[in-house]
C-alpha cells in the first residue's frame, strides 16, 4: 500500500530522526514558543528539523496507514474541491477534516484528513491521480500513521 515507505527500528536510525520528531511534537502541542526553541531543547540545529520535518513520521499502535493528511493547493474556481473531495471518496477514503483558506491570487490552500484504512489504491498512486485533476495546481501528504 505504501511503497514508498518503510517501517523501520529506531534502534539501527540515527537519533536524529526522533529528535526532529521530538521537536515538531514540542511546537505542535504548544510546549515551545517556536521551531528555535524546539530544536535547542531536543539538541538538533534548525536545518537538520527542515530537512527531515516532512519525511519521519511516528505511527500510533495499531492505527499503521489508517490516516493520512493531505495538502493541496486548488484553484478558486467553482467545482474543484468537490471534484477533489468526489475523487476520494470515490477511492474509499473517509474525509474526516477540512480546512481551506481564504482564496489569494486565485488559489487556496486546502488541508483534508482522510481515514485511508479501506483504500483499494496506494496513497501515493491517489495523491498521483489527485493532481491530474483540472485545477489541482499541487497535492503533498503532509503526514501518515
Amino acid at each position: 500500500m505504501l511503497k514508498k515507505y518503510l517501517i523501520v527500528s529506531k534502534k539501527i536510525l540515527p537519533d536524529v530522526y526522533e529528535k526532529v520528531i521530538e521537536a515538531r511534537n514540542l511546537i505542535n502541542n504548544g510546549n515551545v514558543k517556536g521551531i528555535s526553541e524546539a530544536v535547542k531543547k531536543v539538541g538538533i540545529s534548525r536545518s537538520t528539523y527542515y530537512k527531515y520535518k516532512d519525511y519521519v513520521f511516528s505511527p500510533s499502535e495499531n492505527s499503521i496507514g489508517r490516516k493520512a493528511v493531505i495538502s493541496m493547493m486548488l484553484r478558486h474556481e467553482k467545482g474543484v474541491l468537490s471534484n477533489v473531495l468526489n475523487y476520494m471518496s470515490s477511492e474509499n477514503a473517509n474525509i474526516l477534516t477540512i480546512n481551506q483558506s481564504i482564496p489569494i491570487n486565485g488559489k487556496a490552500s486546502v488541508n483534508v484528513s482522510l481515514d485511508i484504512s479501506d483504500i483499494s489504491k496506494s496513497i501515493d498512486d491517489i495523491i498521483t491521480e489527485m493532481k491530474s485533476i483540472k485545477g489541482v495546481s499541487s497535492v503533498k501528504l503532509l503526514s501518515i500513521e
